[in-house]
């Protein structure tokens, strides 16, 4: 939100956080507060308080800030020193601490971070304060100059979650009560609407009521279970993602679930990543870990025996799944597990080699992406901070071949994007690619990284023209990221009603009375032998119910047989959106069903 530091709604929404803060301590004197900053479409605050919130208190809550708006309080920003600031919060432990963070910045930067709003601060840091009506915050603002100011039909406190002091599990819980605010009641009322359709599409629930996907806590938080249906689309995605890479000049590679610890060790993992890892295991006196990601394992591949120039490049990939220890707190469905399968990729190539290799990857990511129905994208260019060179891997002349051949890249294809200095992984630079889902939201789901990290570590090396040996250069590259993430919003971003081609089942026959379930079965037998994913539905319900059920699987296709249906050896089509082109014949079906599938049709 850097851009829109000094925008109005930026300045609203902070400014509603703190008139949000100034009702809940008034209901609660004894209270403490942490942080409450604006985010996109909103605000939240975290509070530590006696007990947990109801629907009753946000509605009480909402209640007073529009009082507190009415009595019209000016924003006064003073800087206080040390001692004062102390003082004003002797009794919030959470503000001392961000207090302590932000005089000693070089050493808590997630404190200072939190005060400045997630922005990195050029000068040194001063405290400074905000004061409304009865209510003071240690903050940076801006800030509205007038309560008054604050529409009073224009922002609505929406719900509250659990957030861990700090984002740190063993650190207190607190209650994070989020909120929106816009600069009219009109605003507020379309986003409402769509927040509405954002819980109509919530893949949680879809996993569930489609029966796709579940999650069971006698396992393990954080580790899905494919249902058949799930696991047929799963299947569907995978076999379409090898099909356009054995066509893309890769190879598909299969490695191991563990290693000894020597890998990790090498490769830094246990350096930088060990908090994000589970527990070793002990095998024969040694440690073992469950891999975190695949790279090492690509690189052991690499260097089973010499490699020449003449070999390269090499492109691998691999689905492999892996395990990594995230917090309870932060799991959300299929956006954030414990245990994920990675459309992991490698291109191991020489210096020369580079610039083609970036722009084929790239136009390679685009393809994919847009196989799947995604047509709007947003480019990231992540770059070392030039400030501080030194706290990267590999050589200047190296980052800024890589730099240059991912930007050529994007530029050859009229692609724009956005340079984040000092946003790129220690170990080198990366595009990541963003893609707009049908409610406009966007994920990040492709990553084209450069590691001048790991080739060292291991040694890689080729013979070269010259006979002398070389350093590779190597990419990282996951295009959907994680097939569990990918499928989550792909569930959202159709609502369920997936595209034809991906649809588990792809046709619904509904016979209308017993009679007519002999024929059923042998046009199922002709749709499945032309490739096509059937049902039948014998239950003894009646034929509204059957379609209804249907419609509610969000199946693609219904065909409906009755009488008359029986006579003229046809089926009575009726489309998931209520459409009905009629009567026709299987073959007739089977050609729109086919050509739907080969064009990727929605339906």
């Amino acid at each position: 939100m850097a851009e829109e530091k000094h925008d109005y709604l930026h300045k609203l929404r902070h400014s509603v956080s703190h008139v949000m803060a100034q009702a809940v301590l008034e209901k609660f004197p004894e209270g403490k507060i942490a942080i409450g900053p604006p985010i996109e479409n909103g605000f939240y605050y975290d509070f530590d308080l006696p007990r947990s919130l109801t629907p009753e208190d946000l509605e009480e809550i909402e209640a007073r800030m529009r009082e507190i708006i009415t009595e019209g309080h000016d924003f006064v920003c003073r800087e206080v020193p040390e001692e004062e600031a102390r003082q004003l919060f002797a009794d919030q432990p959470y503000k001392l601490e961000l207090i302590d963070g932000i005089l000693s910045a070089g050493t808590d930067e997630a404190a200072l971070l939190e005060w400045a709003d997630g922005e990195p601060l050029d000068e040194e840091p001063e405290l400074s304060v905000y004061t409304s009506g009865s209510f003071t915050d240690l903050c940076r603002g801006p800030h509205v100059e007038n309560t008054k100011q604050i529409p009073t039909n224009a922002f609505k406190l929406l719900n509250v979650a659990g957030a861990y002091w700090r984002g740190d599990e063993d650190r207190p819980m607190l209650q994070r009560i989020y909120g929106t605010a816009w600069r009219d009641r009109k605003e507020l009322k379309k986003h409402l609407q769509w927040l509405e359709e954002v819980e109509k599409r919530d893949h949680r629930r879809l996993i569930k009521e489609l029966d796709l996907v579940s999650f069971h806590p006698e396992v393990g938080a954080g580790l899905a279970h494919w249902h058949p249906k799930g696991g047929r689309m799963r299947v569907i995605i995978e076999d379409y993602w090898r099909k356009l890479h054995y066509e893309g000049g890769y190879e598909i590679v299969f490695t191991p679930h563990i290693g000894r610890s020597y890998l990790w060790e090498t490769s830094g993992h246990l350096d930088f990543y060990e908090k994000g890892m589970y527990s070793p295991m002990d095998i024969e006196g040694q440690e073992y870990y469950i891999k975190p990601m695949n790279c090492p394992f690509h690189i052991m591949i690499y260097n089973s025996r010499t490699r020449s120039y003449r070999d390269l490049p090499l492109r691998w990939a691999e689905l492999g799944t892996v395990y990594r220890y995230e917090r309870s707190g932060t799991l959300h469905g299929l956006m954030r597990v414990r245990g994920f399968t990675q459309d992991d990729a490698h291109i191991i190539c020489t210096p020369e080699q580079i610039d083609d290799e970036i722009l084929r990857v790239l136009d390679f990511s685009l393809n994919l992406l847009r196989g799947f129905g995604f047509e709007e994208f947003r480019f990231d260019l992540s770059v070392r901070d030039p400030k501080t060179p030194e706290k990267y891997a590999g050589d200047d002349v190296m980052w800024e071949q890589a730099e240059a051949s991912l930007a050529k890249a994007l530029e050859a294809r009229d692609l724009p994007y956005q340079r984040m200095e000092g946003e790129a992984v220690f170990y080198g630079p990366k595009i990541d690619i963003h893609i707009k889902d049908a409610l406009n939201r966007t994920w990040q789901c492709t990553t084209i990284q450069f590691d001048f990290n790991e080739p060292g570590r291991f040694d890689m090396s080729y013979v070269g023209e010259d006979g002398q040996e070389h350093r590779p250069y190597m990419v990282h590259r996951a295009l959907l990221g994680s097939i569990e993430r990918f499928y989550g919003i792909l569930v959202e971003h159709y609502g369920g009603a997936f595209p034809v081609w991906l649809s588990p089942v792809q046709v619904k026959l509904i016979p209308i009375a017993d009679r007519h379930v002999a024929y059923v079965r042998s046009v199922a037998e002709q749709l499945q032998a032309a490739g096509l994913r059937v049902e039948i539905d014998e239950s003894s319900e009646r034929m509204q119910a059957k379609i209804r059920d249907a419609q509610v699987e969000k199946i693609p296709y219904m065909l409906i047989v009755g009488d008359r249906e029986l006579e003229a050896d046809q089926v009575n089509l009726r489309m998931r959106d209520g459409k009905k082109p009629g009567a026709m014949s299987v073959d007739d079906f089977i050609a729109l069903a086919l050509k739907a599938v080969v064009e990727k049709q929605l339906l």
